[in-house]
């Protein structure tokens, strides 16, 4: 009996490619059929986009905001303390004050500032370590995995707040040793990702081409296993970028974090809660940011693993509608 569905040929492949923006086979294609880019993937979905945008303006108010607020983070006005939110006071004003006078809204912009200094090099950090010993470990494999899976272990087996909370009691806390701390408590989960990935990339065709070439290891590593590692690696880190931040923030809010003067977003949490009654603005916009950001950050990276597989970019380029269950095929395949 003849199959009536038609199988995709390899015609069909390039063309589900070219739709889905991949880029491949289009270098000779002219530019009104090129394939979309990311940008406009990104446009075409308002979930992500705005989530896009959001982080863009943290990342901005963190970078440059200081340079604009002076030192109005820690002014104080003990005239003006606990004054609500309101335009009558200027534009500091906007998000009210806090008891001791300071501006709410400039001590939201320092604390961005801070609880990014926190959060970005703790993740990289760890990001760079762990993918660095996993893709060693699962390319290699013997008991150089099994070493670096049992030191992950062993990690692992302690909560990394718990660890966080014993070493800064005993340590003076500081912004040092939160990221020293995070990062290392961090580094087993991209370890154990990528030496997955490395795992099964090993017994590959084009590795063991490029084994039998005679290329070294470590260029096998760097030009073969890790570009298609990365897509993933970069999700999990924009997805324990919430983790982190989150973990700064109960640290803060614990008060073993973050010091005055410094000031961060668990900090204004902790700092507000005894005023949630009468002043809430305190401790609930610093709250509304922690969420908005690792919110944006948490559907930012769920695009961005469609955005960065091959196999799944297609979906992107389909209407909102039909994004479900019912687009399991590209829809060139489907009779």
């Amino acid at each position: 009996m003849t199959d009536p569905t038609p199988r995709p040929d390899a015609e069909t492949y390039a063309d589900a490619d070219a739709d889905a923006g991949t880029g491949t086979g289009t270098e000779n294609c002219p530019p009104s059929a090129r394939p979309p880019r990311w940008w406009r993937l990104l446009g075409r979905d308002r979930g992500a986009a705005v989530a896009a945008v959001v982080l863009a303006l943290v990342f901005l108010v963190a970078l440059f905001g200081r340079l604009f607020i002076g030192d109005r983070a820690i002014r104080q006005d003990l005239g003006a303390s606990l004054r609500p939110p309101s335009l009558d006071h200027g534009f500091y004003g906007l998000l009210g004050t806090d008891v001791l006078g300071r501006s709410v809204l400039a001590r939201l912009v320092e604390a961005a500032g801070t609880t990014l200094y926190v959060a970005v090099p703790a993740v990289l950090c760890s990001l760079v370590i762990g993918s660095a010993l996993g893709m060693w470990a699962g390319y290699h494999g013997g008991w150089r995995e099994n070493v670096a899976m049992r030191v992950a272990d062993v990690i692992l087996s302690f909560p990394s707040l718990l660890i966080a909370v014993v070493v800064l009691y005993v340590f003076a806390p500081s912004a040092l040793n939160i990221v020293l701390i995070l990062a290392i408590a961090r580094v087993p989960v991209y370890l154990r990702t990528a030496r997955a990935e490395s795992a099964e990339l090993r017994s590959r065709l084009f590795v063991d081409a490029a084994r039998t070439f005679g290329t070294p290891s470590r260029n096998i590593i760097h030009r073969h296993i890790l570009p298609i590692a990365l897509p993933t690696l970069l999700t999990v880190a924009t997805l324990d970028f919430c983790f982190v931040m989150l973990t700064e923030s109960s640290l803060s809010f614990l008060g073993i974090g973050i010091q005055p003067p410094d000031v961060s977003w668990g900090l204004m949490v902790a700092q507000g809660r005894q005023y949630l009654q009468t002043a809430w603005w305190i401790a609930v916009l610093p709250g509304i940011a922690i969420v908005l950001t690792t919110v944006s950050a948490t559907v930012l990276a769920a695009w961005v693993r469609l955005a960065t597989d091959p196999g799944q970019r297609w979906r992107l380029t389909l209407p909102k509608k039909r994004r479900g269950a019912r687009a399991a095929v590209p829809p060139e395949m489907i009779a």
